[in-house]
């Protein structure tokens, strides 16, 4: 996986902070037909602007949203690095600092399309889980069943035979999933990625405020431990 330059993850409070800065860089957009499923980045206006940028890029929350630590992941469905970072490290960091409140976890969409065709689409499937209040359950489903879908020519029956099975209305969620629903969200996570510099997934940055994320030196449970610990209020 590619290093992220320091000043990458430093300029994430100043565009959280609605500060201006240089060098966005550009993504491939595909525009999406009317009536088909989004499975690539679609044209987003006015993302060059920094608060529509932080607006349009929902990550999605779990845990404590006060929490005095905030772990981000930029991550993508598809990766084998990412669901073995989920399988072996999140659990372990999620009941040892999620669940008891010292931390947050924040996921952001980061789909490597040129590697990960169904990345994008399970993205958007993720999105479509939340609104039938079952995103995190549908999370853990498409990364524990990523060898089920990774490699389909069309996922869409298989990731709507996942969302029933946690039980949602398959139709309703098969709806959004054939639209381009969520597409510009994703896209906007992307483009919030390029502009931290991320290079690759998994991606964890943590932060307890004050100016400037740490990427923890190692992404095993103690190099992220480490950091947290660090960061601690208490330490």
């Amino acid at each position: 996986m590619a290093r992220a330059q320091q000043g990458g993850m430093n300029r994430f409070y100043a565009i959280l902070a609605v500060v201006a800065v240089a060098g966005i860089g550009l993504l491939v957009y595909q525009v999406g037909v009317k009536g088909q499923a989004a499975s690539a980045p679609v044209e987003v206006p006015g993302l060059d602007d920094q608060a529509n940028l932080i607006q349009m890029a929902q990550g999605m929350v779990l845990g404590n949203p006060d929490a005095p630590i905030t772990i981000w992941e930029f991550g993508d469905f598809q990766c084998p690095s990412c669901r073995i970072w989920f399988q072996q490290v999140k659990n372990l960091v999620e009941v040892n600092f999620i669940q008891n409140g010292k931390a947050k976890f924040v996921y952001y969409d980061w789909p490597i399309i040129q590697a990960h065709p169904n990345a994008f689409l399970a993205a958007r499937a993720s999105r479509c889980a939340a609104e039938q209040d079952i995103y995190w359950e549908y999370h853990r489903s498409l990364f524990d069943n990523q060898g089920v879908w990774s490699n389909l020519a069309s996922p869409i029956g298989q990731f709507t035979s996942f969302a029933e099975a946690l039980g949602a209305d398959g139709g309703d969620f098969e709806s959004c999933l054939n639209s381009e629903k969520y597409a510009d969200v994703i896209t906007a996570e992307m483009r919030l990625g390029q502009e931290l510099g991320v290079g690759g997934t998994p991606t964890i940055l943590v932060s307890a405020g004050g100016g400037k994320a740490v990427r923890p030196g190692s992404l095993d449970y103690a190099g992220i431990a480490a950091v947290i610990e660090e960061l601690s209020p208490e330490s």
